[in-house]
């Protein structure tokens, strides 16, 4: 079992709750998404493989679908907001 310090499990409840999500699941992405950064694991050349590609492309696709499934935290419109 990991223990994870007091900051870093509130912050991951209050994203899990935000989404909808269980707690693991949304450090399990955090985790996923960070293997995406180049040299995370000392890896230099990116695999160019179709598979791989798939791969990073799903990745993609799932942060994207997140984004967009997130909740709206201020009910203004974008012009509203610009002009604030």
């Amino acid at each position: 079992m990991i223990e994870l310090s007091e900051n870093t499990e509130a912050i991951a409840r209050q994203l899990a709750a935000a989404k909808g999500i269980p707690v693991d699941e949304v450090v399990r992405m955090a985790l996923q998404s960070s293997v995406l950064v180049p040299d995370f694991l000392g890896n230099k050349q990116r695999d160019s493989s179709p598979e791989a590609i798939a791969s990073r492309r799903a990745c993609i696709d799932q942060i994207r679908h997140d984004i967009a499934s997130m909740p709206i935290l201020d009910p203004r419109s974008p012009q509203e907001i610009m002009d604030d």
